[in-house]
């Protein structure tokens, strides 16, 4: 595996070897490494990958605009081999999350496995749900999937609303504390919050019954159990909870370890992590904020405008 050093002194080389070179160096690194990681699996490969760890702006997110991209990135893909998607993403729009997923159902017959370098929060987690099965490393990890509607988690909205009808029946004394906090809610607010739970809450079932745990007798089951484990909003404690290998193949979702499965090689490893540490270099050494992009350098980069 080349680390992140190593990855930067092969881009360092490329750049010394002349000045045509230097400033396409650090996508004829990531490129070669797409592509030898299509040519180790025998699969198409789409990385999407946001650059919220290092750059905080609008457009990170899982968003509308992001379809473009999948678009671009699948055309003229073999769409016979399947898809292996990288996905590393803070989350996003849970409406635009399941537009992507439906394309790229669509596209290349649900056969899509995901893979996971080191974080997909949120949306992310529901993107990888949708897959038939999610490769993870030690140091990977999923996140919760209970909505937010403006920054504020549903789950919490609900629970402090139903904790407050409790106390007020039981001492109506407490009815001015209440209504300070609960005041605050604008008209249908709570009935968006009811609403976003169950969207996404039926969202991530439908994909897991139908798609990861598709034609197993216990599929409904299994969905059910996970949602609810991956939605618990007093277990979680927060929405930034990262959960990792263990935990996601504890609570049943079908994981596969990039370093320790049997059907994995430390080629395969090594070749996950390289591209991931590519990306990396591309966020913190360009005005680049997100990339959607194949093993044959098709897809489009966002960058940052007047920086």
């Amino acid at each position: 595996m080349a680390n992140w050093s190593e990855v930067l002194q092969q881009i360092q080389n490329l750049q010394a070897q002349g000045q045509q070179l230097q400033a396409r160096a650090t996508d004829i690194v990531r490129h070669g490494y797409l592509k030898s990681l299509h040519e180790k699996t025998g699969r198409n490969v789409i990385a999407y990958y946001s650059g919220f760890l290092s750059k905080q702006v609008g457009g990170i997110e899982i968003n509308d605009e992001d379809k473009n991209g999948f678009m671009m990135a699948v055309h003229k893909l073999d769409r016979n081999k399947g898809l292996d998607l990288i996905i590393h993403t803070p989350g996003g729009n849970i409406s635009s999350t399941q537009s992507i997923v439906d394309y790229l159902h669509k596209m290349f017959n649900k056969n899509v496995r995901a893979i996971v370098p080191q974080i997909a929060m949120s949306a992310g987690t529901m993107l990888a749900c949708s897959c038939k099965e999610i490769w993870m490393g030690k140091h990977s990890n999923l996140g919760p999937i209970d909505p937010h509607i403006n920054g504020i988690p549903a789950y919490g909205v609900l629970s402090e609303f139903r904790d407050a009808c409790r106390q007020v029946k039981e001492d109506p004394s407490r009815i001015p504390i209440w209504q300070s906090i609960i005041g605050q809610y604008r008209p249908t607010f709570l009935s968006r919050c009811e609403n976003a739970i169950e969207w996404s809450n039926s969202f991530v079932r439908q994909q897991l019954a139908e798609v990861m745990f598709s034609g197993q007798p216990d599929a409904k089951a299994k969905a059910d159990s996970i949602v609810a484990k991956l939605t618990d909003f007093t277990g979680n404690k927060t929405h930034e909870r990262h959960i990792h290998f263990e935990e996601c193949s504890d609570i049943g979702l079908n994981v596969k370890s990039i370093e320790t499965d049997k059907s994995s090689d430390k080629d395969f490893q090594d070749l996950v992590l390289t591209v991931h540490h590519c990306y990396m270099h591309v966020f913190m050494n360009s005005r680049s904020y997100k990339a959607i992009e194949n093993h044959v350098g098709g897809g489009i980069f966002k960058q940052l405008v007047g920086q």
